[in-house]
């Protein structure tokens, strides 16, 4: 096949090349919209991550493609109604790093039970004093899992591991995996009463959108903290904020936020001769939350790890040589 493909590090040129022989591959470092002016009438897939929207005009600069092979789970970042218009096939990475999600959930989640950033930030400024640093025990708490996934399979396995009840809600819930797993299903509402620590695992679609919000967002008990490693706009930003000024929240945890491409370039934001009012109050919020002293933030790597990177690259290998030979696999 000729492939065009968007890397994010320059070491998967060699990887990928040495595991796709006799096809035909253009690589290029960085996402696709950093080549506007890119066209190829004879390329037959793409090869492309989260960073790359795949929208009818990009479409229309390949217009041989087969097959859009996307090195991520989620897929919002390409239009698939312009892809079925074209025939062309999107295959996805389901399965790559389960485990590894989840182990960074609880990464988050210990990080501010155990005041790490403020015990680190007394260290450098030479006080060793436990004093304003003691945490809380994670054993006895409730564990609320929104979205019991293979992501959120794994997180409930955990908090088991640190003797948590776990509760869950599901939208299509398993009981006979519900007493495998030792938890109980609940409904999103009972989840927010019960639990004293709330972690996200849902998919972004139009479903998800402000999953958590202004209206259900007085509904969690009070002194919760909240986890997020899904996507930033299952969380309303305004209902987040509110939620942490008024003590609802009595932290957070964030590997994704709301509109966190704008950080990358807020200038271009600011700057713009008709900006967005939306999106720049969401930004603002962001640096709020950026700045809070029970607020982790971490730019959306929770998925970045050496074994899980490989197998996402392997996958998708897979996946464009399958497809190639006429079996395609994980195809949406």
């Amino acid at each position: 096949m000729n492939i065009q493909y968007f890397a994010s590090e320059n070491w998967e040129e060699g990887y990928v090349s040495s595991k796709l022989p006799g096809h035909a591959i253009t690589f290029h470092e960085g996402p696709l919209s950093a080549f506007p002016d890119l066209t190829d009438d004879k390329a037959e897939a793409l090869c492309v991550f989260v960073d790359s929207h795949v929208g009818e005009a990009e479409l229309a600069r390949f217009p041989a493609l087969k097959l859009i092979a996307t090195r991520s789970t989620g897929f919002d970042h390409i239009d698939l109604a312009a892809a079925k218009a074209r025939g062309i096939a999107i295959a996805t990475v389901p399965f790559y790093g389960e485990n590894t999600v989840a182990e960074f959930a609880f990464a988050l989640l210990l990080t501010l039970s155990r005041r790490i950033p403020e015990a680190q930030a007394s260290v450098k400024a030479g006080d060793f004093s436990p004093n304003g640093l003691r945490g809380f025990d994670l054993a006895g708490k409730t564990f609320g899992v929104v979205g019991c996934g293979h992501i959120g399979m794994h997180v409930i396995r955990m908090a088991n591991g640190f003797g948590m009840r776990v509760v869950g809600f599901e939208t299509r819930p398993d009981p006979e995996t519900a007493r495998k797993n030792s938890f109980t299903y609940v409904s999103l509402d009972e989840l927010l009463m019960q639990s004293d620590v709330i972690s996200l695992h849902v998919p972004y679609n139009p479903h998800t959108h402000h999953l958590l919000n202004k209206e259900n967002f007085g509904r969690i008990k009070k002194g919760a903290y909240l986890i997020n490693t899904s996507r930033g706009a299952v969380i309303e930003t305004d209902a987040l904020v509110e939620a942490l000024r008024n003590g609802t929240l009595a932290g957070a945890g964030l590997d994704v936020l709301e509109e966190e491409g704008d950080l990358v370039d807020e200038m271009a934001l600011l700057a713009g001769a008709h900006p967005n009012e939306a999106s720049l109050r969401v930004t603002l919020e962001n640096h709020y939350l950026i700045d809070h002293p029970r607020v982790v933030v971490t730019p959306h790597l929770a998925f970045n790890t050496e074994e899980a990177i490989t197998r996402i690259l392997d996958t998708t290998i897979d996946n464009i040589a399958r497809f190639a030979a006429g079996s395609p696999i994980n195809t949406i």
